[in-house]
């Protein structure tokens, strides 16, 4: 068996670089009062040696863990299955590793695994949270703020009394929609159904908001729920022609959405756009530009969302600026630090 080498410690760093012990500890902890030429001889020394921190020492010193919780309130499935969580982590996780930070992902299949992510966060696991795709009447939020741990929401909350002044990023959701909804009267259209996203969450109460702002007097019939599923949008699909045979177009609350409406339209020998115009929102380009034919739809940055979220909380950890206490209120330098980023749509061939 081959004989592991022992990892090198702080005397031995502090040996190569002609330095005390202390002034090593205080450069590799992120300690400020060393001057910058002693600095550099750490830096190399250390990349020299391939000197690891000590995390548990190190967390002694910092009372940091340099580690987030990422909660996403969805079972694995569904997490996995759709690309819009895949930006958002990309997202997140490009802001942490530039701040080498670890990011510890936890998802919730139940009501069970609630009080498992409370446990987590209460246990001084991590320095804070980010919390999205979140549902009404999740415990969640309490959860979080009874672990007194500063979070960041993705979306708005928008309900319970935990989440009144969180603070969160989010994307012009109900302006998105109602530019996408114009988009459809403005080539002519009449007839526009909608199909909802899962309206327990905000974003698609919010693009409910905007079809209706734009759309006054729609007949409820044009109106079918979905779940930002393809299945979902092929379901509601359905039921639109069954009850509107006469509809000439559709907003659909999400791309996956708007792809499973495209596939009965096809499969019912409708032409798109020619007999019904479709627009999707997100503008995830593994969706919309694989569709047939490419979709128009709402783009929304979401990997800048994530970043977003990220940036939004090492900052407060950092105490620069506003940001979220355990209360979700916000935080260091006051004044609220939410972030709605504007939607642009993209025209394709499907509107």
């Amino acid at each position: 068996m081959t004989e592991i080498p022992p990892r090198p410690t702080l005397e031995a760093v502090a040996a190569r670089a002609g330095v005390s012990r202390a002034t090593v500890s205080r450069v590799v902890n992120g300690g400020e009062g060393v001057r910058r030429p002693l600095v550099e001889k750490v830096r190399r020394a250390v990349e020299e040696l391939g000197y690891v921190p000590n995390q548990a020492a190190r967390s002694l010193v910092t009372r940091r863990h340099d580690a987030i919780a990422v909660v996403i309130a969805e079972p694995e499935v569904r997490v996995f299955a759709d690309p819009f969580f895949g930006l958002q982590l990309r997202g997140i996780s490009k802001e942490l590793t530039a701040r080498d930070c670890q990011l510890v992902l936890l998802l919730t299949e139940g009501r069970a695994d609630h009080a498992r992510v409370g446990r987590y966060l209460s246990g001084g696991h991590v320095d804070g949270a980010l919390v999205f795709s979140l549902h009404l009447d999740d415990p969640l939020p309490e959860l979080v703020r009874r672990a007194g741990m500063p979070t960041v929401f993705g979306g708005r909350p928008g309900w319970g009394e935990g989440t009144r002044s969180a603070v969160y990023v989010d994307s012009d959701n109900r302006g998105g929609a109602r530019e996408a909804v114009r988009h459809l009267v403005g080539l002519g259209r009449r007839r526009i159904a909608h199909i909802t996203g899962a309206l327990d969450q905000t974003s698609a109460v919010d693009r409910l908001d905007g079809f209706r702002d734009v759309m006054v007097d729609v007949a409820p019939g044009l109106i079918a729920e979905g779940d930002f599923t393809p299945a979902g949008g092929e379901r509601a699909m359905r039921l639109l022609l069954e009850r509107h045979p006469d509809l000439d177009a559709v907003f659909a609350a999400n791309d996956l959405t708007a792809s499973g409406a495209l596939r009965v339209l096809r499969a019912q020998g409708r032409r798109v756009p020619e007999d019904v115009a479709v627009v999707g929102f997100d503008d995830m380009l593994t969706v919309a530009e694989q569709t047939d034919p490419p979709l128009t739809t709402v783009r929304q940055d979401i990997e800048e969302m994530g970043r977003l979220m990220a940036r939004l909380l090492l900052r407060h950890l950092d105490g620069r600026g506003g940001g979220p206490d355990g209360d979700g209120a916000p935080g260091v330098g006051g004044g609220p630090t939410s972030v709605v980023l504007p939607t642009t749509l993209v025209r394709r061939a499907s509107a």
